[in-house]
């Protein structure tokens, strides 16, 4: 997953280090050298994460950080703060002005780009929901929302799994501060029970389990509907970061060392709270304004008139950042015969099927639309051709190669579908363009021999 990764730090060789280390791995870097000049290349670069150094003289890292938590086109750029102060406050005081990590030098390697990852992952999730109530709103439906700074943290409701009765009660202690919901569980069929039965705003997951591998219980609150979405923090010795990385990578959002510091704690826990609110409230709003003037009834996928207003805006979004879109315009093959056949009924039953079959198969923050008739649209953020080109295939194998249950007396029958992929030129490319490209790519699927897939300016591929 690539990324532009803004490096600030006054000291040329902890910049170029820095720098040398992400673009090995296949971060897009840029830099700068005090705290004006990292501001300005923030509003001017637009970086998916910062990573910022404290000790920085005239306007330190602190403030650097305040400043872009409280600017509303900036604050939601994920804060990695890197310094070599090593005390437990300075880590609270950057947390609570804003920073969503803070690491100490020499920068663990392994720890650093797994932050780097999931900070990113999680800064594309709330892009695109931010961008897509805003789209919703462009029609009138919704209230501004609130920001992440401005949603409290009180009174969450907080699972910790922790087999150690000392830190157990260490940390349950702590979070009474802020809430009296703190349910706990030494085992993970415990915690999977609780997890199921109840919602949490946020599990706290120790990863010195005696007779457990949380790295696994990780894995099992993310795999299930329930649990999805809810933050999980890990508890860690100081000495596991390889499996703290490894957590991040399954979907954990943060981690704390031991031994455990209350305040830090605490910090990390109003942190992931106060997100969590935010995100619900972005879901809530959004799905508010999902009333059938943005939606289609049957498939209960966008319609044309959502992507007509969500495409400009994300077009305009790729050109700021430099990175690309992809459409996957594609239709039901022999869609006319399904209806003469078996009736329109049968028909419908398809089109609800495809939909959901698409949805299943794609990232959550990929848009799915039904264009009209049999004719759907995907659109894909931060996706290049050969990216898009395989998801398009995986798709229309997912659709063509298992069969549909129909209430039919046949039972059940076969569907194709034929797939067009066109991807964002270059700066002005615009939303007609991008569908007409993709349009074009579709009608040469079909015109040779269905159930394949054409990109656009890309010689077709056989059916495989």
């Amino acid at each position: 997953m690539s990324a532009r990764v803004l490096v600030v730090d006054d000291v040329l060789p902890n910049v170029k280090l820095l720098a040398a280390k992400l673009t090995r791995e296949y971060f897009d870097v840029i830099t700068a050298f005090n705290g004006p000049e990292a501001l300005e290349r923030i509003k001017k670069e637009a970086p998916d994460i910062i990573l910022l150094d404290v000790m920085m003289p005239g306007m330190d890292g602190f403030e650097v950080c305040a400043r872009i938590r409280a600017d509303p086109t900036t604050m939601h750029i994920p804060i990695v703060m890197i310094t070599a102060l090593s005390d437990a406050a300075d880590r609270v005081r950057g947390l609570e002005a804003g920073a969503d990590d803070f690491l100490t030098k020499p920068v663990n390697d392994i720890a650093l780009f797994a932050r780097v990852r999931s900070l990113v992952r999680l800064k594309m999730m709330m892009d695109e929901w931010r961008l897509r109530e805003s789209t919703s709103g462009q029609f009138g439906i919704l209230d501004q929302t609130t920001t992440v700074k401005n949603e409290t943290a009180a009174n969450a409701r907080v699972l910790v799994i922790e087999d150690s009765p000392i830190d157990l009660d260490k940390i349950a202690e702590t979070l009474r501060r802020d809430t009296d919901s703190v349910v706990a569980a030494d085992t993970s069929a415990k915690a999977l029970d609780l997890g199921m039965s109840e919602d949490f705003e946020l599990i706290i997951v120790s990863l010195t389990l005696l007779n457990e591998d949380g790295l696994r219980l990780c894995s099992q609150l993310r795999s299930h509907e329930r649990t999805r979405q809810a933050p999980i923090l890990l508890i860690a010795d100081e000495g596991d970061l390889s499996r703290v990385a490894k957590g991040l990578e399954l979907g954990a959002n943060d981690y704390l060392l031991k031994p455990i510091d209350r305040n830090e704690l605490l910090a990390r826990v109003r942190t992931q709270v106060r997100r969590k609110r935010y995100h619900e409230k972005l879901r809530h709003n959004y799905e508010q304004s999902l009333s059938m003037a943005l939606t289609d009834s049957l498939t209960g996928v966008f319609n044309r008139r959502y992507v007509s207003a969500h495409l400009p805006r994300l077009l305009e979004r790729s050109w700021e950042s430099q990175k690309p879109v992809a459409i996957l315009m594609f239709d039901i093959d022999h869609f006319k015969a399904v209806n003469d056949t078996y009736g329109h009924g049968v028909g419908d039953e398809v089109l609800r099927e495809v939909a959901n079959r698409t949805n299943r198969n794609l990232r959550n923050f990929d848009l799915v639309a039904r264009y009209g008739g049999e004719e759907f649209i995907v659109v894909m953020p931060d996706s290049d051709r050969d990216a898009a080109y395989a998801v398009a295939e995986r798709l229309r194998r997912r659709v063509g190669e298992e069969t549909f249950t129909v209430s039919a007396d046949v039972g059940e029958i076969t569907v194709t579908i034929s797939i067009g992929v066109a991807v964002v030129d270059g700066v002005g490319d615009t939303a007609e363009a991008i569908l007409k490209r993709a349009d074009d790519a579709l009608y040469q699927a079909k015109r040779s021999g269905r159930n394949r897939t054409v990109a656009s300016g890309v010689a077709e591929a056989p059916v495989g």
